[in-house]
């Protein structure tokens, strides 16, 4: 059997049966149109007949042997499983060779709108928000930072099928240098969305999310839900999809579970002394997501601070790029790389602090 994924195959299957037949036949007409429903759903996305991949199918066994799914079940849910073109067009890595800017992707979450609604949620929110504060010691503006940046405060939480687009990337994931390691992950995270709904007892096609699969208020990934999600607002679900207050809460023991530390700062600006001869301080760029270099390593490279800075605690170089402009650097501490779990971006930890701090500022005028 010819298993049809794109557009272009379902054609031919059409020019197949036009050329089985007479033009004028019924039965022709009545094929034909038969497929083209099945080729295309309603939503613009593709019926793939997953169930005849043989991935898709060594997935569907290990689910029924190793978590006791009912094989037929998965099947039939597998067989409505459609693949969605614009996830494996949106995951793909920006060209290279064009130049990242700080200052334009600041500036995309970094307007009046999600201030505004952040000042709204905050002061919905204020004493969940303190709650968290308080268990947690995570700072309000950090929480408030993440969920404005990842939905504008709910707004925004996507409206693609989560089982549809995490098929797609689970077992067709784009042409890249890390495609086995991708396509991994995202089974991961199609297991764990077929384990959260059943044990949640709702229907995977319910949940809608991103295009890589993130649900809800804060944009979780099913493993995420599963391992840090948490009932905040104490009524004896975890619900991401409606409740800010669990998302709040939620957020918050994220981050503690990624190293969040009470307490501790998070970023400091930093300036860099380099001259031709001296370009020591490029060692501590490209080290990863961690805080590991003693502050006076850093200045004898070449690294300048603010006098506040406190030098009992270890940071990371952290640049800026700003296109044909000067980067920015700074120096992040502990939970600034805590932030970078969230979404493994230096652009995306800065823009959460930035937009944290000017709801703080808004609300206090």
């Amino acid at each position: 059997m010819i298993s049809c994924k794109r557009p272009a195959c379902a054609a031919l299957a059409l020019a197949l049966i036009a050329w089985a037949a007479p033009t004028s036949s019924l039965a022709a007409s009545a094929a034909a149109a038969k497929l083209r429903k099945v080729a295309i759903a309603e939503d613009g996305n593709e019926f793939a007949n997953f169930t005849q991949w043989k991935d898709v199918s060594a997935f569907l066994d290990r689910m029924a042997a190793e978590h006791q799914f009912d094989r037929a079940a998965l099947e039939s849910l597998f067989n409505q499983v459609r693949y969605v073109e614009s996830t494996v067009r949106l995951i793909k890595p920006a060209p290279p060779g064009k130049p990242k800017n700080w200052k334009a992707y600041r500036a995309r979450f970094i307007d009046p709108v999600r201030i505004r609604a952040g000042v709204e949620f905050w002061e919905t929110h204020a004493q969940a928000l303190a709650q968290a504060e308080e268990k947690y010691g995570v700072p309000a503006e950090i929480i408030v930072g993440i969920i404005g940046v990842e939905t504008v405060y709910g707004r925004n939480t996507g409206n693609f099928r989560v089982v549809d687009a995490l098929t797609t990337l689970a077992f067709d994931y784009p042409q890249t240098p890390n495609r086995d390691a991708r396509m991994h992950f995202f089974r991961g995270e199609l297991e764990n969305t077929l384990l959260y709904a059943r044990d949640a007892g709702i229907d995977p096609f319910s949940l809608f999310g991103s295009y890589a699969g993130a649900i809800g208020w804060p944009q979780f990934m099913p493993g995420s839900i599963r391992r840090y999600a948490v009932d905040f607002d104490g009524d004896g679900r975890i619900d991401l999809r409606n409740s800010p207050v669990d998302a709040i809460g939620s957020v918050a023991n994220f981050l503690v579970e990624h190293g969040w530390k009470s307490g501790e700062p998070v970023v400091f600006p930093a300036t860099i002394a380099a001259t031709e001869s001296t370009r020591a301080w490029e060692m501590f760029l490209g080290q990863g997501l961690e805080a590991k270099y003693r502050l006076e390593e850093l200045q004898a490279a070449g690294v300048q601070s603010n006098p506040g800075t406190p030098p009992e605690i270890l940071f990371g170089l952290v640049d800026l790029q700003n296109g044909d402009a000067p980067t920015e650097y700074w120096l992040g501490a502990g939970n600034f790389f805590a932030i970078t779990k969230y979404n493994r971006s230096f652009f995306y930890a800065m823009s959460v602090i930035d937009l944290g701090r000017e709801v703080r500022r808004a609300r206090g005028r």
